[in-house]
């Protein structure tokens, strides 16, 4: 492995890091969401 595709794997491990991150809290908000929902119901 050469130390740019070292970088690009880097790189993109902290991209994925990020985008989890992201799923992870609209899946919570949409949860919330629902539980409100739920709730008026």
């Amino acid at each position: 492995m050469s130390v740019s595709d070292a970088k690009r794997l880097k790189e993109l491990e902290i991209e994925n890091t990020r985008l989890k991150k992201l799923l992870a809290d609209s899946l919570l908000e949409n949860e919330v969401t629902r539980e409100v929902l739920r709730k008026q119901w």
